[in-house]
């Protein structure tokens, strides 16, 4: 049995990227990148207007006040898109709007709600507060300059950087490819939703959610008829799975028992097993091993420990994969509203609920089994072993719902 920190370790020195592919930006979203992009544009393009109203010169308006209003004549207009072509001469402002280019000469812009139409004269406005120079001026290049990164080969397409790559006019991106996830569950007492069961029999329920994990890390699943607990069964799975797939995930039948044949099958198939202990719980019978040189990870059966050990072990592995820089999940900070107590040698992750205010409480029983808790969960802290974390303590949360 070995500690998470070498099994993760030894997980991400078993897979390696799967290389490159170019997909539409609009297509992009939640993948990785497969190399930094830069700005070809200064962003702004050009010194424009931050809202609606008159480009002037400050020093013109500098002493307007609502009761000693300025009067500026109205030398042309620019809307956004248009070329500026109206100088603005002292005493003069030109009609802008959001997003209008800057016209020649002008140093500031005058709020429309800042001003007000001279009755006896249609060309003339009336300003009616002072402004400062460069006052509601976004300047060309100051969010961007040209030839500035952008985005850095690894990073995740999130809607902040689509926009970014967006804006700058970029059409398509590199990202790492998907990797499809070969899903195998194994049991005699398994049987598949809708079915009628029999005496003894479950409906199996872990390969839907480690799907929907692994369509979360970015990754495509493929789930496979049930395998039941027979040697050959688990074996024809395996091939097939190794065969179509870039990466195998199995859920029972990793462990010592009788009816227990993924670590069989895949030594007949030629394949190599490196661990199968973990020191955590739940989820200490996970299988690290390599079948039909595809890397596989044998879960274990129960849901929940099944669902932890993905989440930190086949995780990590499945964006490695896609050329993710960063590996590691996404946490919050709160207080915990109850103590979490754990008596046992290994680490314990604890199933939690983080309300919208940021307490931490248990979300209920915590045995591997139970599927009640776990839909009350929303992420997992990490209780050492034969410790109490008590209650208000500030504590880190593992998200598994972002």
């Amino acid at each position: 049995m070995i500690e998470l920190e070498a099994a993760l370790a030894r997980v991400r020195a078993a897979v390696e990227p799967l290389g490159a592919e170019t997909v539409a930006l609009g297509d992009a979203a939640g993948r990785f990148l497969a190399e930094s992009v830069s700005a070809t544009v200064d962003l702004p393009a050009f010194d424009n207007s931050a809202m609606d109203g008159y480009a002037v010169r400050a020093d013109d308006v500098a002493q307007a006040a609502l009761t000693r209003p300025v009067a500026l004549r109205v030398a042309g207009r620019v809307a956004a898109g248009e070329s500026a072509q109206s100088e603005v001469a002292a005493g003069r402002c030109v009609r802008v709007f959001t997003g209008s280019m800057l016209p020649p000469g002008a140093d500031a812009v005058v709020m429309q709600e800042d001003t007000q139409a001279d009755s006896g004269e249609p060309d003339v406005i009336l300003v009616r507060d002072a402004i400062k120079p460069w006052e509601n001026v976004r300047f060309r290049g100051e969010d961007v300059k040209r030839g500035a990164r952008l985005v850095n080969a690894g990073d995740r397409v999130n809607i902040g950087r689509l926009a970014l790559l967006a804006a700058n006019g970029v059409a398509t991106v590199k990202v790492g490819r998907r990797p499809l996830v070969g899903v195998i569950a194994t049991g005699n007492e398994l049987a598949e939703a809708g079915q009628t069961l029999a005496t003894g029999q479950i409906y199996e329920s872990n390969r839907v959610t480690l799907a929907a994990f692994a369509t979360r890390a970015g990754a495509a699943p493929r789930l496979y008829p049930l395998a039941p607990d027979t040697l050959a069964a688990t074996r024809s799975a395996l091939e097939q799975a190794a065969r179509e797939c870039d990466v195998i995930v199995t859920s029972g039948g990793a462990s010592v028992g009788e009816l227990d044949f993924v670590k069989a099958a895949v030594r007949e198939l030629g394949g190599e097993l490196d661990f199968w202990r973990v020191a955590i719980k739940p989820g200490k019978p996970f299988l690290l091993g390599r079948c039909g040189g595809k890397p596989l990870f044998g879960l274990p059966g129960n849901p929940v420990s099944a669902l932890v050990t993905f989440y930190l072990l086949v995780r990590p592995a499945l964006l490695r994969m896609q050329g993710a820089a960063d590996l590691s999940p996404a946490v919050s900070r709160g207080l915990l509203g109850e103590p979490l107590v754990n008596p046992s040698d290994r680490r314990h992750y604890e199933r939690v609920n983080v309300d919208a205010t940021g307490v931490i409480r248990s979300a209920g029983i915590q045995a591997s089994h139970i599927l009640g808790s776990l839909a009350q969960a929303n992420g997992l802290v990490e209780v050492p072993p034969k410790t109490t974390l008590a209650e208000g303590a500030l504590t880190t949360v593992l998200r598994w719902d972002d």
